[in-house]
């Protein structure tokens, strides 16, 4: 098959997944079953049919609104799908059609879910973040990370932010970041390794930052507004898997030149 037809299967695939990521969006939260009952509208309860369940597609068809009840039907689920699709299609041309990539659109795919589960709701799942870190861990037995790099990044991804929660809430006499977030962050070391799960967990800070500085500037609330970390996770660790090792490549090498100059001129 060529690499058009390889890349319209990924998207095509990306698509069917997101539609049932958008069912584990609604539900998880809400305790209910990700397997039982089909979907349905959750203003008429009506269950949908099949061509009304068509990726995107039907979303536009039918105007984003039910069939039955003409209740609005949210824009994040076609947003879910298409980010699905592109980033299935961005990981299939990073890692290549190969068995790592299955653990990587796995990997995705539970990002995509945390993040926007963690931005409407400030919860992540432990139905994803615990099972996800065996996952990962399984993931590695013969693949990247390795199995071995793959423990240690669970155990130290997740014990960094343990323990900057401990210092922080000594410090502050109050919590500043949830289990949820350790947990989250072990997974991530589970599938990526300590080094990426690192400078996961600097790109989510310079992004919680910047978005919250901006929050402050433009709304005018307090720096202690709270803020979903696990959605900063997600983006760091979906751009830390595509883009991760070619930044930590490019940071140590030039760490090493500048220091090979400073010795020079010592």
């Amino acid at each position: 098959m060529s690499d058009s037809g390889i890349g319209l299967v990924v998207a095509l695939l990306g698509l069917v997944v997101g539609s049932f990521l958008n069912v584990c969006i609604y539900r998880l939260p809400r305790g209910v079953s990700v397997v039982a009952p089909r979907s349905y509208c959750p203003a008429c309860r009506r269950a949908i049919r099949w061509f009304d369940n068509v990726p995107v597609v039907a979303y536009l068809v039918l105007r984003g609104r039910c069939r039955s009840c003409r209740a609005p039907i949210g824009s994040v689920y076609p947003l879910v799908e298409m980010a699905a699709a592109g980033l299935f299609l961005a990981q299939w041309h990073v890692v290549g059609l190969q068995p790592l990539l299955v653990a990587r659109l796995l990997f995705t795919a539970a990002m995509i879910v945390l993040f926007v589960v963690d931005l409407r709701h400030h919860v992540l799942p432990n139905v994803i973040t615990l099972p996800g870190i065996v996952v990962g861990l399984i993931c590695s037995v013969g693949l990247e990370p390795g199995w071995s790099d793959a423990l240690v990044g669970a155990l130290g991804g997740g014990g960094l932010l343990l323990g900057i929660a401990r210092v922080y809430a000594r410090v502050r006499g109050r919590e500043g970041l949830g289990m949820g977030d350790v947990k989250m962050l072990a997974m991530i070391g589970a599938f990526l390794g300590l080094p990426l799960a690192f400078v996961t967990l600097a790109w989510a800070s310079l992004l919680g930052a910047a978005v919250g500085i901006g929050m402050m500037r433009l709304t005018g609330v307090g720096w202690q507004h709270p803020l979903p970390l696990g959605s900063f996770l997600s983006v760091a660790a979906v751009a830390a898997s595509l883009a991760g090792e070619a930044f930590l490549d490019w940071y140590l090498g030039a760490a090493g030149r500048i220091l090979e100059q400073l010795v020079a001129h010592a």
